[in-house]
Parts: structure tokens; C-alpha cells; sequence
């Protein structure tokens, strides 16, 4: 057959079974073969990770995008590994129920996906990352086989616990077939506080002041640089170099009170520029807070955020940049239009990592990843996830006993084979 590359993969062929047995059978045979699989959700993460050299077989899960099981009263779910996210909240919502974390593009993201590459957004402050709800999952290994593990409700302690496992794996350890998930009740209201600042020292008190606030925020969101596109929000003004965007939900009058709190609040601290968001707008600011996919990401101490972000935005005055302010994570997006330094030029994307951005992470007590090279850019796992980490090693042996024969996404981690 003809080799042909798609987003990155040298695809000689896509298949898209209808059920785990075909991807059993599928993988099975390509085990047999030496023949690498790779497993594609909705293909919007594609781009995360060295990318593979081998021709393979794309195993594409967009027919096994089915609710399997919603048991509403006990607030869990089981779906096929191909529903998108967008499609499991809209059947959550039925029962004004959802499931609170972010991705970027979620009409396309599905649920498998995110599980292995662990995608996450600006909800993450309150409700946590993908793993704090997996409950349980199916998938199919490197030999052909199915294997289980967790369960179907929510306190669970019987056996190793492969759901988390699998979490950021990116399909090195298996095909996820099924996944169960702990889902919340739907909050009602909803409310965003936005303050415009003058300084990253005004940033850096506000935060602080949210550990000492009578409020509990849901998304505490730094932006700084140029705005993404398509910003439903104002422009900053010329005397800003950043904004704070604080969100809450609730009931109406929880949500009320806490912006009506969180604004008395900052205003003792000094802040004006307040705006307030209520009602069917916010869900348009949050969506677009969550949706658009980074090209950097920095993870550092939460007390080291501001001063990074400050660092990062005079070396990268083209690139919006938008922080996790409560977990310490700051994303880096690609400047519109681009330029030459974030473009095609190699040397100077790969110097800006290793030598400025990445040192720059580590002395702050974290790390830099590059979520997505620039067009025509090839870069190294040493330089796209940074010096191999503690546990590399005992990940690569766990790697080894679930795909012996390195078909399943082969070389798409640092450790891989």
C-alpha cells in the first residue's frame, strides 16, 4: 500500500471498527504483523508529541461513540471511548448533570482522548483534572487483548488502578474501548469577575487575596499579551498589562453574592476596572477560556506564576498567554499572524525552548512541554517533554508487559520504545 500521512501520521490505512472486538481482532493482527497502531479519537491532539516515523494502521474509534450506561441516581456513566465531550454533556444535561472538566475543541475532543492525554482547562481549579472522575475503563492491549479495570462506582479499592494509569498515557498502554466516569450535578447560574490590571504586582496581590477570600471561585484565570481570537471580551485597555478573570457557579444567589463579595474585596485592595458577567454570556467567555489548543505549556509553583507569566510576556510580547493562576499552569499560544520565531525557523523555535522558556520553568520549581510545534518544525523528545523525569524507567518496564511488540503509538513518549 501507499503510505500517506494525516496530521502527522504515516498512515498506510484507517479503519474504524464498530464495536471492542473488531479492535481486538485489529490489534491482534498487527501484533503478529510488527505493525504499528495508532489509535485516533478527534484528532485534536495529534500534534502532542514526537511524531512517529513508523507507517501504521490509524484506529479510529468515531463509530464506538455510544452512552452505555447512565445510572443518574448514582451519578455515574459508562460510554464508548469515541463520545466526544461535547456530546456526553449534552446527554448529561438531560439529567442536569455534567462532567466539569475543559478541552480544547470539545465538539471534536472525545472522551478516550482526553483520558490519554490528560486535557484539562480552566475548571481544573475547582473540580479538578480528567482523573479525578475516571472511575473506571476497557481497553485493549498490545497483544490483541481486552483488559478491565476499575468499576462502575464510585467507591472503589479492589485492584491496581489502571484508570489512573492510563491517564496521559497517550495509547502506549492500550486502545480505551469504554470508560465510566463520576459526573456532578449542573449548576444553575453562573458569573465571571474581570478585573483589568496595571502591573503584575496588582496580580500578584489579588491572587493572594483569593487564599484569604469569602468566596469559592470555580476558574482564576490570568491573561496577559494579545488576545486570543475571537475575544468575546473587551479589549484591555492601554494602562493594563494583564486581566484577571474569576468565575463562580451556583445557585443565582450564591453566585450573586460571591461576585458581589469578590468585588468588595479587591476594591479594599485598590483594583477598579471591575466588570461583571452574568447569564447566557458567560458560557460564551468560558468556552472560549477552554477551547483553543496551546502550543506551549509552562507548569511551575503557583507562588512563582506571576513572575513567570511577567518574563514570559516581555519575551513573547506576540503570543497571548493565559494561566491556570490557582495551579500553577501558564499556556502559550501561537501569536496571529505568526512570526518568524514561533514559525518554521527550527534552530530558533528549539534554542527558545531548550535555552530561554524551559530554564525558565525549571528555576521556578516546574516544567515546559511543547504541546505543539510550529508547521515544518521537528523537534526531539528532549525537547519537546525536557530530560527524562524519576519513574521513567519503571513507566518504560509498565509499558513494556502491557505492548511487548511497541505497535501501539510507538515512540510518542520519552520513554518509548
Amino acid at each position: 500500500m501507499t503510505t500517506i500521512t494525516t496530521s502527522g501520521l504515516p498512515l498506510e490505512q484507517t479503519v474504524a471498527p464498530t464495536d471492542e472486538p473488531a479492535v481486538a481482532t485489529l490489534i491482534g493482527e498487527a501484533c503478529k504483523s510488527g505493525t504499528p497502531v495508532y489509535p485516533i479519537g478527534g484528532g485534536t491532539s495529534l500534534d502532542y508529541g514526537p511524531q512517529p516515523v513508523r507507517p501504521g494502521i490509524g484506529l479510529s474509534l468515531c463509530h464506538m461513540n455510544r452512552v452505555l450506561d447512565h445510572p443518574a441516581d448514582d451519578l455515574t456513566i459508562t460510554v464508548e471511548a469515541g463520545l466526544t465531550l461535547a456530546e456526553l454533556n449534552q446527554h448529561l444535561a438531560t439529567k442536569q448533570q455534567w462532567l466539569p472538566i475543559d478541552a480544547p475543541e470539545s465538539v471534536r475532543a472525545t472522551v478516550g482522548g482526553i483520558v490519554v492525554t490528560n486535557a484539562c482547562g480552566p475548571r481544573r481549579y475547582a473540580h479538578g483534572t480528567i482523573g479525578d472522575y475516571l472511575l473506571g475503563i476497557r481497553a485493549i492491549d498490545g497483544h490483541g487483548e481486552a483488559y478491565a479495570g476499575g468499576g462502575r462506582v464510585v467507591k472503589n479499592a479492589a485492584g491496581y488502578n489502571l484508570p489512573r494509569l492510563m491517564v496521559g498515557s497517550l495509547g502506549t498502554l492500550g486502545a480505551i474501548t469504554q470508560a465510566t466516569f463520576m459526573v456532578r450535578p449542573l449548576p444553575t447560574h453562573s458569573a465571571l469577575v474581570i478585573c483589568d490590571l496595571p502591573s503584575f504586582q496588582q496580580a500578584e496581590r489579588l491572587l493572594v487575596s483569593l487564599g484569604h477570600s469569602r468566596t469559592t471561585p470555580m476558574i482564576v484565570e490570568l491573561l496577559a499579551g494579545p488576545a486570543q481570537p475571537h475575544c468575546p471580551l473587551p479589549g484591555m485597555p492601554e494602562t493594563a498589562v494583564a486581566r484577571l478573570a474569576v468565575g463562580f457557579a451556583g445557585s443565582a444567589a450564591e453566585v450573586q453574592g460571591m461576585g458581589n463579595v469578590l468585588c468588595d474585596e479587591w476594591q479594599a485592595l485598590g483594583a477598579d476596572g471591575l466588570t461583571s458577567i452574568t447569564g447566557a454570556r458567560v458560557d460564551t467567555v468560558w468556552n472560549w477560556l477552554s477551547e483553543s489548543p496551546a502550543m506551549l505549556q509552562m507548569n511551575v509553583l503557583p507562588s512563582r506564576l506571576v513572575g513567570v507569566m511577567e518574563r514570559v510576556a516581555k519575551l513573547l510580547a506576540e503570543s497571548p498567554l493565559q494561566a491556570h493562576a490557582g495551579n500553577g499552569v501558564i499556556r502559550i499560544y501561537r501569536p496571529s499572524p505568526p512570526v518568524p520565531l514561533l514559525q518554521k525557523d527550527e534552530g530558533s523555535f528549539a534554542n527558545l525552548v531548550q535555552n530561554t522558556l524551559r530554564p525558565i520553568a525549571t528555576a521556578a520549581g516546574g516544567h515546559l512541554t511543547v504541546l505543539a510545534a510550529p508547521a515544518g518544525v521537528e523537534l526531539t523528545p528532549v525537547e519537546i517533554w525536557g530530560p527524562p523525569r524519576p519513574g521513567a524507567a519503571l513507566m518504560r518496564s509498565i509499558q513494556k508487559r502491557f505492548d511487548p511488540a511497541g505497535i501501539l503509538n510507538p515512540g510518542r513518549l520519552s520513554f518509548g520504545m
